[in-house]
């Protein structure tokens, strides 16, 4: 569950950024529908399931780290779509205060900005 959910989600958020802008509207209603009425709930109801802190019990784990990714991602496209998770929302904030996690997400560090249009040309001169 956890694999298919971030998965297909990130996959969508991949694709749209290859698709023609007249394409992309359409594209973004989905990623928004599946993210807030499929997935999203799913997760919380995991969470809030089974009482833990983390999306695998107690412990911190690659499916956590994911999650969060895919969350930045999402408020990147959509700054308001995490307000019904609560749950989702304690878990991004956990992690990211993870002194590495937020180390990393500090102005300068490695992460990369999201993808603007001259980015996209660059990449699609190259790839495509």
């Amino acid at each position: 569950m956890y694999a298919e959910g971030m998965e297909d989600l990130t996959e969508l958020i991949l694709h749209h950024q290859f698709l023609p802008h007249e394409e992309k509207e359409a594209s973004l209603a989905l990623i928004k529908d599946k993210a807030r009425n499929r997935y999203f709930p799913a997760f919380e109801k995991v969470l809030k399931s089974h009482g833990q802190n983390y999306l695998v019990g107690s412990r911190l784990s690659k499916a956590d780290i994911h999650m969060v990714e895919l969350l930045y991602h999402m408020e990147e496209i959509d700054p308001t779509i995490m307000t019904s998770f609560p749950l989702l929302q304690v878990l991004k904030s956990r992690v990211s205060s993870l002194p590495t996690v937020k180390k990393f997400l500090q102005p300068g560090s490695q992460r990369k900005p999201p993808v603007d249009e001259k980015t996209f040309e660059e990449i699609k001169k190259i790839f495509m």
